[in-house]
């Protein structure tokens, strides 16, 4: 199946006729074709998300949030359909996907749909000094959403989401690996309502489209989830630009145990923390230090519960 770069509300092809092949990790074969975009392209989904910013920015927050909730029930209703688009595209076990990605997904847009209606701007009479400061809330503009490949919808919808229901506007790029409920989640938009150029998803190479997404010099914010080499030089594009940065990076995250643990949980933690999702989360304990004391147990307990 060939995926489209999905901007303005419609689904396209990238402008120079850019593609890369997309592979099914079970077997190893391709599956079909994504766009490679262009600086281009992302100008064509900027210039897309600046028009409808200042319509999106002063949509009332009830009409924003009821967007979102119908977003997030449109992915509940076909969580099925997701969790096996899920799969196929990253090799997990659908029942994960079922469990995790995708309900997760539909919370993200959930909360924040929640969230925007309980904060507002605020007054602060300064006492003694005759005067009243004022603490606004306001979107900043378009900002561009780098996602990773390890739990694809999920943390896709959690960069889009908030920055959505801040009243910004978005210029979207999921990881080249695992596409295809990105581009699903475009006709999910349409169909809940989210006015055209709010949201737009633009497929490719970090090296080329998240390049152009970064550099480009009216995106006024960039998140990113991924690697430490990467997160570096995106600093080093955004800085001359004061480009706010959200920045969430590599990492060695250690299990500490120590005698006086529970040491059931501490087991089943530590088996769970190391494995789950193949150990592909930002959370997954992938050094373990273990009091000397109980070093040899520790080790003989651990290979025999992750054998079971």
């Amino acid at each position: 199946m060939d995926i489209q770069n999905y901007i303005n509300g419609e689904f396209a092809n990238p402008i120079k006729n850019n593609w890369i092949d997309n592979y099914n990790p079970a077997i190893g074969e391709v599956c079909g074709q994504i766009p490679n975009s262009t600086k281009e392209d992302v100008e064509e989904a900027y210039q897309a998300a600046a028009i409808a910013f200042p319509t999106w920015s002063n949509t009332p927050l009830d009409e924003r949030s009821k967007i979102l909730s119908k977003i997030a029930d449109l992915i509940l209703e076909k969580l099925d359909f997701l969790a096996k688009a899920e799969s196929k595209d990253n090799g997990k076990p659908i029942s994960l996907a079922k469990q995790v990605d995708i309900p997760r997904s539909a919370s993200n847009f959930q909360f924040f749909a929640n969230a925007i209606t309980q904060f507002s701007s605020e007054a602060h009479e300064s006492i003694g000094f005759n005067a009243v400061n004022f603490t606004l809330r306001q979107p900043i503009g378009v900002v561009g959403c780098i996602s990773p490949w390890n739990l694809p919808l999920y943390l896709f919808t959690w960069k889009i989401a908030p920055a959505i229901a801040a009243g910004n506007c978005v210029v979207a790029k999921p990881s080249e690996i695992t596409p295809m409920t990105a581009y699903l989640l475009g006709e999910i938009c349409n169909e809940a309502g989210l006015p055209k150029g709010v949201l737009n998803i633009i497929h490719g190479l970090g090296s080329t489209t998240g390049q152009a997404i970064v550099a480009h010099p009216n995106i006024k914010a960039i998140s990113f989830t991924g690697g430490t080499k990467t997160g570096a030089h995106i600093a080093r594009v955004a800085a001359p630009m004061f480009k706010k940065l959200s920045l969430e990076l590599g990492g060695k995250n250690p299990n500490i145990i120590f005698e006086d643990c529970d040491y059931d949980k501490m087991l089943a933690t530590t088996v769970r923390s190391s494995f789950a999702n193949q150990g592909q989360i930002c959370l997954c304990g992938s050094r373990i230090f273990v009091e000397e004391t109980i070093y040899e147990k520790f080790k003989k307990d651990f290979i025999k519960k992750y054998r079971n």
